[in-house]
């Protein structure tokens, strides 16, 4: 009998290169993927990570392996590197740069597995197409999708990311169960800064169920109702990584329980999160701790 699993990240494993404004560079291994399933797998799910990638670079999935999660490597020659330059102390201005990707993921370079959620998890618009997720969506799994896999549009010669709209992003929300956005993301593909307002037109292209967060919160749009919850942290030095974390968390959560409480869950483990440099590493028995003390009103 195959092993079922809670949640299926999908996306590239990557190399992140995060250069602090008025600070020292430091590289270390990132990704979506990597953000989102070692969230999923601290709140104590059982997850599994498909993730394309060198095969000479495989000990870097050594962190989500010891945590319990199934790793299934899709070769590529190359793996994916990415530039994150902080040009101001504003932590959410940055430039990114993909100086290396691994490539589009097929179709049939996914492995079918039971899962109740797949998740695709990706960090420029080199990962995802329209056949795999039609694929995908042919397998009768709740499907998710970060939206900064289109938003984010290499450009051929410099190799720096560019925000610009998504000719398919009706067709694309029409297809998932659940989108995540961030407002710039969101202003982008939807012409609005105003978080409610961009939930709904998103939720008009079809998707039931949207996430936007932006620097001060998370605000959910599930089924016409609006939700929202304020962030805790009380530093961003752990920035990277805040969108993937926030949406992992709900996700999770959203397995067992209603959007507010998992949005209060989501906002509780996040600000834990930026408070620490790199992927989240706290246990369950501190989000619970933070959502009793900052997020149960």
């Amino acid at each position: 009998m195959p092993k079922h699993y809670d949640v299926a990240f999908v996306g590239h494993m990557c190399y992140d290169e995060i250069i602090p404004f008025g600070g020292t560079a430091h590289v270390a291994p990132g990704s979506a993927v990597l953000c989102g399933a070692m969230v999923a797998a601290r709140v104590g799910k059982k997850v599994a990570a498909v993730v394309k990638m060198a095969k000479k670079d495989e000990h870097i999935l050594q962190p989500m392996k010891d945590l319990g999660i199934d790793c299934f490597l899709i070769p590529s020659e190359e793996t994916t590197y990415s530039r994150v330059l902080h040009e101001s102390a504003n932590v959410d201005e940055r430039k990114l740069t993909l100086v290396k990707s691994a490539g589009f993921i097929s179709i049939d370079d996914v492995p079918e597995l039971d899962s109740a959620c797949v998740h695709l998890a990706g960090i420029s618009d080199t990962e995802f197409d329209m056949p795999l997720m039609r694929g995908l969506k042919k397998r009768k799994v709740s499907l998710s999708v970060d939206m900064q896999s289109f938003v984010r549009h290499v450009t051929p010669v410099t190799r720096d990311i560019e925000y610009s709209d998504v000719a398919d992003k009706k067709t694309i929300a029409a297809m998932m169960d659940k989108v995540k956005l961030d407002v710039v993301e969101a202003r982008i593909l939807t012409g609005t800064e105003d978080l409610e307002k961009a939930a709904v037109i998103v939720e008009s292209w079809g998707c039931p169920e949207v996430v936007i967060t932006h620097s001060q919160g998370v605000l959910a749009r599930v089924k016409g109702v609006t939700y929202y919850e304020k962030f805790s942290n009380s530093s961003v030095v752990g920035r990277t990584g805040r969108g993937d974390t926030t949406f992992s968390a709900y996700l999770c959560r959203r397995l067992d329980y209603n959007p507010a409480e998992s949005l209060k869950f989501a906002a509780a483990l996040v600000s834990l999160k930026m408070e620490k440099i790199g992927p989240f590493s706290g246990t369950m028995e501190e989000v619970l701790t933070r959502m009793k003390e900052k997020h149960s009103g």
